[in-house]
């Protein structure tokens, strides 16, 4: 099995090396990685802009995986992989992350992590993404490692169906289990929050709150991560709203 690693972290990220090493018990691993933190990048693509893809050397405990290193989006890597390593024959499966931080509920659509998976989708490669609940650049992985081979060994036995991939996310520390999710209904609010430069001028720097507006549905990715279970939730790269069309 031939195997493609990126992630909108960056090279050199804990949950990215963390994910090699995992995914190296099921194939061939190669990794395309932005050579820094691409985060809240979505389905960004690099128009008008050339990209360059260089060899980097990986940790010795990570001996035989293959890593490259681009200034593209996470998108970009896997276009880039596509049409350079894979372009006789595509990798068998494109895995996304570790995220330092969740991708559950609205954040899915703002994810780096989950569009590099949803660009494996539109090309026909079983995707997972992969994330935890920690931003922390530090962050221990070690309860969520068993989840993610066991995940991705349930997910590879089972049909792959075209234009979805798996967005799994996980809590900090101890797991209860896995629970099949939908995507939890929410927005963000208090956004940016106002600053005064050294030079006196006013600046907005990011930050936010989760407003969740179903904080009592069990079934949905929100309430999973709050009550300590690994929320496991396919998406769909057709965005149609069935339920509006005439």
């Amino acid at each position: 099995m031939h195997i493609l690693i990126t992630n909108d972290d960056g090279w050199g990220a804990k949950g990215l090396l963390t994910l090699v090493r995992l995914m190296q018990q099921f194939g061939n691993v190669t990794v395309i990685a932005p050579d820094g933190a691409r985060s809240g990048q979505s389905n960004a693509i690099s128009v008008g802009v050339p990209l360059y893809m260089h060899p980097v050397p990986v940790p010795q405990e990570l001996a035989g995986a293959e890593a490259y290193v681009t200034n593209g989006t996470p998108s970009d890597c896997v276009k880039l992989a596509v049409n350079t390593v894979f372009r006789e024959h595509l990798p068998d499966l494109v895995v996304s992350g570790i995220n330092h931080g969740s991708n559950a509920a609205v954040n899915v659509i703002y994810s780096g992590t989950m569009g590099a998976c949803f660009v494996a989708a539109e090309q026909g490669i079983p995707a997972i993404g992969f994330s935890l609940c920690d931003h922390q650049p530090n962050a221990d992985f070690s309860f969520f490692e068993p989840y993610i081979i066991s995940l991705t060994e349930q997910i590879l036995s089972m049909p792959h169906i075209d234009g979805i991939c798996y967005n799994i996310n996980a809590p900090i520390g101890e797991i209860r289990g896995v629970r099949w999710t939908r995507q939890c209904r929410g927005h963000w609010t208090k956004e940016f929050f106002p600053q005064t430069d050294d030079k006196g001028e006013t600046i907005y720097v990011l930050t936010g709150e989760f407003c969740n507006h179903e904080p009592e549905a069990e079934d949905t990715d929100e309430w999973a991560l709050q009550h300590g279970f690994v929320s496991v939730t396919p998406d769909t790269i057709d965005m149609t709203c069935y339920a509006a069309l005439r």
